[in-house]
Formats: structure tokens, sequence, C-alpha cells
């Protein structure tokens, strides 16, 4: 990860209200828990799971995409006042990509969506519980612990 991409997911956390922050660090806590002696096979299906798990990301990104499109083709076909929709959307997203927060961060936070670092913290505990990472020694070249991490 870049850290233009730490540093945006670290905005999300930051402009996040504190419960909903730990409301989501113990759901992530209660998973592991859940999965700690499991099999192989069921820690695996769960890190599939998380792997089509949408972050908040994608989500902001789709939804604002939707409704940009939605107010054009009705600007366009329907009533000009519709054009409205999509500069309110936009304004959304510009500030997002500057602050790193927007209005509908908060809603869609509070239902639980989670950032792809959070995701991504998640899926790697689990991976060190399935033993993935015991392959891995400092002996290792960088391409063959690059390939480790990769592939599994």
């Amino acid at each position: 990860m870049t850290n233009t991409e730490q540093e945006e997911q670290g905005r999300v956390r930051e402009n996040t209200p504190e419960s909903i922050n730990e409301r989501i660090d113990s759901s992530i806590r209660q998973s592991i828990a859940r999965y700690k002696g499991r099999s192989y096979g069921e820690i695996s299906e769960r890190i599939r799971e998380l792997d089509q798990e949408w972050s908040i990301e994608r989500t902001l990104e789709v939804n604002a995409s939707t409704l940009a499109l939605t107010g054009t083709l009705l600007g366009a076909f329907i009533n000009k006042r519709w054009f409205i929709l999509p500069g309110i959307v936009s304004t959304f997203l510009l500030q997002y990509g500057l602050q790193g927060w927007c209005p509908p961060l908060t809603v869609m936070r509070s239902l639980g969506i989670r950032s792809r670092r959070e995701i991504d913290e998640e899926r790697y505990a689990l991976k060190a519980l399935r033993g993935d990472f015991d392959k891995i020694s400092p002996k290792n070249s960088p391409s063959e612990i690059l390939d480790s991490v990769r592939n599994t």
C-alpha cells in the first residue's frame, strides 16, 4: 500500500465517530476470535468472502457515479433542474478527495461499511491464523517473500 493510500485509509477513520470505529474494530476482533482454531478450509472461505466485500471507497464511488449519471439523464430527458444532482454529488466527491470526509461517509460507516485497510487487517489476521506466514523466512529473497504474500 502506498503512502497516499495509507493516508486516505487513515482519513476515513479520522473522520468517523470513534464509537463507529470501535464497533467496526470490535466486529473484526470477533471475527478473528470466531475463526481461531477453525480448519484451513473454513478460514479460507472467510478470506474469499473478504475478497468480495466492498470497501467504503468503492461504495462511495459506485453510489456517486450512479447518482451523477441518473441526474444527468433526468436533466437531459425530463427536467433541467435534475442537473443539480450531479453537481451536488461531484461536490461530495471533491470534498471526500480533499478532506477524506463527505456527508454520506458517516451514514455508510454507521451501516458497518469498512475501509479497504480494515478489510485487509481482518484478511491478514486470518491468514496468520491459517499459518500462511510460517512459510516466510528472513532468508528468503525479496521476490520469494512477495510471491508468498501474493499467493496466500
